[in-house]
């Protein structure tokens, strides 16, 4: 075997994990994916005779990259309308393949990645790296070009900005499914009553529906408000719902599953939805694969 087949063989075999890594810091599967391939050109160009962790020296590759491109595109999402929201992995049931398992662990919900969106591109970097890989703060502070003691502050903050942006969701999926199936049910019947059983009082309904979409709403916040936008705009759409698995937890795909033109998920906290976030963006939707 050629040394080109070898880094081959060698990226193939870390690529679950790596593109785990690429999605949690950019929150779309497209921009991982590009991310990946200028990491195999990285890995292609280099020497890595001397590399005794070619799974560690693969992450930190992985990280510089989305790094670079996750400060690049903070400058375009000021330009943005309306909500921006994570690209979503859709299954139709509880089993996934072994790439989406890798991206789906220690549960990246939809609402994990609205939260990281929030952070600094460094604060994110060593947030995801550290807290949700192990790397160490001696390997992360050459990517943000810090201290190791600067990397640990970087990812202090940015783990008190996700501890305390929102209670710990319910993690039951039965539980999630019987929420879901509520709210699906009272938004066919049009019963407003029931939706705001089963909405929490501070509820938040996002949506993204493209980077200059006239359809562009802020946020709606409040379970009366949220539940009126849902029964006048969501309920001719309710019929062509059906169940699915949106990043790990129970959600709705919207249409035909070989092309849906929506995608919903759900927080669910003490049985209550606390977030409902819309994704109608076409380029979000349009590589989707649901099995």
């Amino acid at each position: 075997m050629n040394d080109q087949a070898w880094q081959l063989e060698q990226f193939e075999q870390h690529r679950p994990h790596l593109k785990a890594v690429a999605y949690r810091m950019l929150g779309s599967l497209s921009e991982a994916d590009d991310a990946l391939q200028e990491a195999w050109l990285r890995l292609n160009r280099s020497n890595t005779d001397a590399v005794a962790n070619l799974g560690g020296w693969l992450t930190t590759v992985v990280g510089r990259v989305c790094l670079d491109m996750l400060r690049a595109r903070r400058s375009r999402h000021e330009d943005y309308v309306g909500n921006w929201l994570p690209e979503p992995v859709v299954s139709l049931d509880s089993e996934t393949d072994p790439e989406q398992e890798a991206l789906l662990a220690d549960s990246v919900g939809l609402a994990l990645l609205v939260i990281l969106e929030t952070l600094t591109p460094t604060e994110r970097l060593a947030f995801v790296l550290h807290d949700m890989f192990g790397v160490p703060f001696e390997e992360i502070a050459p990517i943000v070009g810090r201290t190791p003691a600067a990397a640990r502050q970087l990812a202090s903050r940015g783990r008190r900005r996700v501890q305390g942006a929102s209670p710990e969701p319910d993690t039951s999926l039965t539980h999630q499914r019987h929420i879901v199936d509520a709210f699906l049910a009272a938004s066919r019947a049009g019963d407003f009553e029931a939706l705001l059983a089963i909405l929490d009082p501070d509820v938040v309904f996002r949506a993204d529906t493209g980077p200059t979409s006239p359809l562009a709403r802020p946020p709606i916040t409040g379970a009366h408000p949220v539940a009126q936008q849902i029964l006048a705009r969501g309920s001719r759409f309710a019929p062509q719902a059906q169940a699915a698995l949106v990043n790990g937890t129970a959600g709705l795909i919207v249409g035909p599953h070989q092309k849906p033109f929506a995608i919903v998920g759900f927080t669910i906290t003490h049985g209550r939805i606390t977030a409902i976030d819309l994704i109608t963006n076409p380029d979000k939707l349009r590589h989707l694969v649901v099995d």
